[in-house]
């Protein structure tokens, strides 16, 4: 592949495994996921499955998750592995939180955004400039920041009216936008609980209702990173760090100056992600991430290293999340969607030849529909951990044929990369 004088082996092997799905196939992926949900939704009388309520919960749930895998993606595209995306992440919330409840919601996102920034910085210079182990250099910056937020958090907030040691003061949302007129029509087609219809109306409606301008930002970013960096010389230039430094750097290419960039911008995601939380959720509190940078990770890899996919593994966090919000009921009937969710991975899977993932996940999905046929609610312990037991589930067994960058998390020096 050549781009602006510059021609490296990047994603070739993949690009002959298979042709890529159409725009029609998803589409069809798509109305089969929702008529299931729609049976689900008849057979339960859970309505809460398909609710505009449901959906707008969703995606404020998804859209730090998002940003964390985006932030994942960025640092390993060009070889960086950044495990400290949850510390980034928590700097975010600092950030956010006290900017934020002094000068507005945007004056927290672009604070929160510049510690992430910092946190970048911090990982750049050990794991580029000082070679230290990817991993370690995360893991201090995710022991680090906590600590650090919280003395600051003690130290601004403790005296500051609303405020505490561990929470900032009330932060003003975020201005949000409806679409007129169809929001509207929408809310009545979805009222009158037809099969199917009204679900699709239900899911339209939370879709163009109160929707947040940082969720649209966020939309933006991950559209705007797929094109920067499979579009672009640029981005060919940032991912050819990722898999062969040696051959970039022979080709010209500032292999550094990239990383640099690559993990400084990943600190930019992560913040942001974070920032988000902060501004959804109307304050800044101690442990506010919950181990979402975690989870972002995991949807990058579920993602393939794709913007699309990994915002699709965002979207599966986000949703169960707000099915939890819902209650036991709704969780409930997530045990039926998730049973007939793992037999279709599974049939996938042995059709790809991975027989014992395939057996794996059937199982597992049998079990979880006797489950929901055996019992009449979930304990009320398993609810608040159902996001991540779903998310961990089909992100694990659904994954295939993974591709991650070849040079990712090796050390590199200028002039003597192998």
């Amino acid at each position: 592949m050549t781009v602006g004088g510059l021609s490296v082996g990047i994603e070739t092997a993949p690009a002959r495994r298979g042709k890529r799905l159409s725009p029609m196939v998803y589409l069809l992926v798509a109305v089969g996921a929702l008529l299931v949900l729609s049976a689900v939704r008849a057979l339960s009388g859970a309505t809460d499955l398909t609710s505009a309520g449901t959906v707008q919960a969703a995606l404020t749930a998804a859209v730090p998750l998002a940003m964390a895998a985006l932030a994942g993606l960025w640092a390993e595209r060009a070889g960086v592995v950044n495990i400290g995306l949850e510390g980034m992440m928590v700097l975010g919330t600092f950030g956010a939180g006290y900017a934020g409840y002094q000068w507005g919601p945007w004056a927290g996102v672009v604070f929160g955004l510049f510690l992430g920034i910092i946190g970048g910085l911090l990982h750049a210079v050990a794991t580029v400039t000082f070679g230290v182990d990817h991993i370690i250099s995360g893991v201090a910056i995710n022991l680090l920041a906590p600590g650090a937020a919280l003395f600051l958090s003690k130290l601004y907030f403790a005296d500051a009216p609303g405020g505490g040691q561990k929470q900032s003061p009330r932060i003003e949302d975020a201005a949000k936008v409806t679409l007129p007129g169809f929001s509207d029509l929408m809310g009545t087609i979805e009222g009158k609980r037809w099969f199917f219809v009204s679900d699709l109306a239900g899911v339209l409606r939370g879709l163009t209702t109160e929707i947040s301008l940082l969720t649209l930002l966020a939309v933006v970013l991950i559209v705007a990173t797929g094109w920067v960096l499979w579009r672009t010389p640029f981005g060919l230039r940032l991912r050819s760090c990722g898999e062969s430094p040696a051959a970039a750097e022979s080709l010209g290419v500032n292999v550094l100056k990239y990383k640099y960039l690559a993990v400084t911008a990943s600190g930019a995601f992560a913040g942001l992600g974070g920032a988000f939380l902060a501004v959804s959720s109307g304050q800044y509190r101690d442990g506010q991430t919950g181990g979402r940078g975690f989870i972002g990770l995991a949807a990058m890899i579920f993602g393939n290293w794709r913007p699309g996919g990994l915002a699709t593994g965002a979207g599966l966090f986000g949703y169960t999340d707000a099915m939890a919000l819902r209650g036991s009921n709704a969780v409930h009937a997530l045990l039926l969607l998730l049973g007939i969710a793992l037999v279709v991975v599974a049939v996938i899977q042995y059709r790809s030849g991975h027989n014992v993932l395939s057996g794996v996940a059937a199982a597992i999905g049998v079990l979880f529909g006797w489950w929901y046929f055996a019992s009449s609610e979930v304990p009320p312990e398993l609810v608040g951990a159902a996001p991540y037991v779903v998310t961990l589930l089909v992100l694990g067994l659904a994954s295939q044929r993974l591709r991650p960058p070849k040079f990712v998390g090796e050390p590199y020096r200028k002039g003597h990369a192998v």
